[in-house]
């Protein structure tokens, strides 16, 4: 989803340092077996930070955590799966449909999942919501002036070379502007819109991330994002306001994009992952996903406090439907060939 970056309890400068990482530079937490290790979508940095040094606290089981992008962690999991190095994958459908289908996650029963809703889950159960999060965009609004509502507001030429999403296919926020389209324009509507939108795209981008701080600095009047990693960096640093393009009817509206959890095939280290399964969808930890502007996979779980409400503002008045991720997933090579057509790629 966005660039790969160091973690807390990494001890790898990214995926390709993790063999490194899993021979035991957790200062002997890996002589002793106390340790699990976690390819996981960046996003999460602060969050994990606290988190698993409360787990740690709780079992002495040490986290080794190595994040990159969503499709990233995905595809490095299948890469290794003759010797299998991650314990819990963390990411975004609908690469973490991509890898269960790919037969490399195991069915799992993790304390609590059986309160997460069952669209949020698989069936089989591979992987479960653990947080959830939504699409949306941000803008600049000391230059953006008048702020941008809606999505043809975004073809207007003030915003040539002044605005970029990231790119479908290569990060999961990027996929969901594609997604997002399709819902609202249709298939082929959402096809000529990019083409039209093209004209004001800087250009490609793997990163999501690293939009952020280009339209704090005016460098981009507009770019994409995702809820919980917007309102955690505008708690940070501000610069930038969160907002959902309406359609020509005023209806604005997203969609889920949840970090998802699931056990790797032949995870090494297995019942250290079930038990930071088991922390991971507990009500405590659950209870704490305001910390990071996220959002409780559990149903029964409830973020209260000042994040939770910044959440519940940012969103009032938005409609959240639901993708078939299965069926995202069936088609969404094709959707992306048609996609790079749409642009001129």
């Amino acid at each position: 989803m966005k660039t790969p970056k160091r973690v807390a309890y990494v001890f790898a400068a990214g995926l390709l340092g993790l063999l490194a990482a899993c021979g035991g530079t957790g200062g002997g937490a890996a002589a002793d077996g106390k340790t699990v290790t976690v390819y996981t979508v960046d996003g999460l940095e602060d969050w994990y930070t606290a988190r698993f040094a409360e787990f740690k606290q709780q079992t002495g089981i040490t986290v080794q955590a190595v994040t990159a992008g969503s499709g990233e962690v995905a595809s490095r999991v299948e890469k290794e799966k003759s010797n299998t190095k991650a314990d819990v994958l963390v990411t975004l459908p609908p690469f973490i449909q991509q890898v269960a289908q790919q037969g490399l996650l195991a069915s799992s029963a993790p304390q609590g999942t059986e309160q997460v809703p069952a669209a949020e889950k698989d069936p089989q159960g591979r992987y479960f919501a653990m947080m959830n999060n939504y699409i949306s965009f941000i803008y600049n609004p000391q230059q953006a002036k008048p702020a941008p509502k809606t999505w043809n507001d975004l073809l207007d030429p003030k915003y040539r070379g002044k605005l970029q999403y990231s790119t479908p296919g290569e990060a999961g926020d990027g996929t969901a502007v594609l997604l997002q389209l399709q819902h609202v324009l249709g298939d082929q509507g959402a096809l000529d819109y990019l083409g039209k939108l093209q004209a004001n795209n800087v250009g490609p981008s793997s990163s999501t991330g690293k939009l952020q701080p280009k339209v704090a600095k005016g460098e981009l009047l507009v770019a994409n994002g995702d809820v919980q990693m917007n309102l955690a960096e505008i708690g940070k640093s501000g610069g930038f306001d969160v907002f959902f393009p309406a359609d020509a009817q005023g209806k604005r509206s997203t969609f889920a994009i949840p970090y998802e959890a699931g056990l790797v095939t032949n995870a090494p280290h297995a019942d250290n992952a079930k038990k930071l399964l088991d922390f991971l969808f507990s009500p405590a930890t659950q209870a704490k996903a305001a910390d990071a502007f996220g959002i409780p996979a559990r149903a029964d779980v409830k973020s209260t406090g000042a994040n939770a409400d910044r959440i519940t503002a940012a969103m009032t008045g938005v409609d959240i439907w639901q993708p078939d991720w299965t069926a995202v997933l069936a088609r969404l090579d094709s959707d992306l060939a048609a996609y790079k057509k749409a642009i001129g790629q």
